[in-house]
This record gives structure tokens, sequence and C-alpha cells, in this order.
């Protein structure tokens, strides 16, 4: 199986500029995007099934804001909608969806450069994510974990880490938490596959031609329990996907 994930940075925009054509170059067996920045009520047929895919979506309360949805082509078994913990349910950042033999869980980690609050914001939600995480694993899931983190987690994860050190997204509180969820027994499976691999990013600044210089940061990921590894065979970037601030990222499974 292929699995792909993409912070699409609004679902109406990436849909402009091709994503109906990305969809069935690629055909992934699954395709999770995250920040569609849209409302039920704006979904076309044509966006609610692509190609005959089916979809879950989940939506922030705030219109044009975060939303993440789940296309596959295989129903999902069961779904959930964010973290059902009451904190966080109105951001529209977490979707659920069980199939046969794992369970996705697609995320978009709240972005914490709008100042000391959103970065403790931030935070919670990175714990509460592990703790729900860990329940699952307790009843005996095998766990893909994907989305937009917004953390680079080691120095070889985007191009300037000496100046980006205060900066929201390269804190040392934000990359102590990625290091206390792989101790946790998460798997980042591009490094798995990729340890040594440099100028590998998936999000690129608008501004200043920062994509054409390659002057990028790795903060999309897939993760997966250390007991579901085995089944990982590859994980990749796609770095020439255009139509967002990010690229597409995937992993095939067995």
């Amino acid at each position: 199986m292929k699995i792909l994930s993409f912070n699409v940075n609004g679902i109406r925009a990436a849909h402009a500029k091709g994503f109906l054509d990305f969809l069935e170059d690629e055909s992934p067996d699954v395709l999770c995007v995250q920040e569609t920045k849209i409302q039920a009520n704006k979904i076309t047929q044509e966006l609610r099934n692509p190609l005959g895919y089916f979809s879950e979506w989940t939506f922030g309360d705030r219109p044009g804001y975060s939303g993440v949805a789940t296309f596959s082509k295989e129903k999902a078994l069961h779904v959930q909608r964010e973290l059902q913990n009451g904190r966080h349910d109105a951001e529209g950042r977490l979707l659920l969806t069980e199939f046969p033999s794992f369970t996705l869980v697609n995320v978009y980690i709240p972005n914490g450069g709008m100042g000391e609050h959103r970065v403790s914001y931030k935070m919670d939600y990175y714990d509460e994510l592990l703790a729900f995480l860990e329940k699952l694993r307790k009843q005996g899931k095998n766990l893909i974990i994907c989305g937009d983190f917004n953390t680079a987690h080691t120095e070889i994860d985007l191009s300037h880490p000496k100046e980006n050190e205060n900066i929201s997204g390269f804190l040392p509180i934000e990359r102590a938490w990625i290091d206390k969820f792989i101790k946790a027994g998460y798997v980042d499976t591009f490094r798995h596959f990729n340890p040594e691999a440099q100028e590998a990013y998936t999000w690129w600044s608008y501004r200043t031609a920062a994509r054409q210089r390659n002057i990028g940061w790795r903060i999309d990921y897939f993760f997966v329990n250390k007991e579901f590894l085995p089944h990982v065979k590859r994980a990749f970037i796609l770095s020439d996907v255009e139509g967002s601030d990010h690229c597409p990222i995937g992993v095939e499974v067995e």
C-alpha cells in the first residue's frame, strides 16, 4: 500500500492548482491532507469523492482555518474526529481512520509562531496526542501517524538551524518533545530509511523564493509504532510536487 500525506494549504486552492491530477497520477491507496481551510457546506461532490475515493473530514470551528481530510480507496472500518477531550476539539486537527491491518492518525499540529501562548498550546497538544496514541497502542493497534508536526527535529532537518534556534518550529522545547516521542517507541520513517539525507525538506516559506533555492524545513512526518516498522518498506518525499508551500511525503507498507 502507498500512503501519502500533504499539507495542501487550502484544498480549494490546491484543487485549482491540479490536486486531482496529482491524486490520479500518484494513485495512493490513502491520502491524508492537512490545512484544508474549508467547511462542510463548501465541499463539492468532486472533492468529496474524487476519482471514486472515499473521504472523511474534520473541520475547525473557525472558517478558513485548519481542517484535515483522509481519502482512501477502501472505506474505513471506524472513524474518530479529534482527540475528543474537549480542549482541542474545535480546531479541526485530527482524524483517525481504522483499516484492517493498521490505524491511521492524520494530524495537523498547531503552529507556535503566534506567540508564547500558542507555543504552550502546541506543547499541550503534543502531550495529549501522545497520551491518545499510547491508549491505542495498549489496545494492540498498529499505528501510522502522519501530517504536519510543525517542528524540524534536528539540525539536518532545516536549512539554517543556528539562525532559527529561537523560532517556533525549532525551539529546544519542541525538538525535545520529538525526542520524547521517538523514545516512547515511535519511528520517524523517513530518517529510518534515509539517515544521512540532507536538504530533504517538506516546507518552504513563500517569501524570498525559498523553494527555488531549497531553503526549507522538514516538518511533515510519517511515524509508526516500532512494532509495525517491519511492515514499512520505504519512506520518501515528493519534493517536485507543487501547489502548496509544503510538498507531499509518503510511505509504502506491506
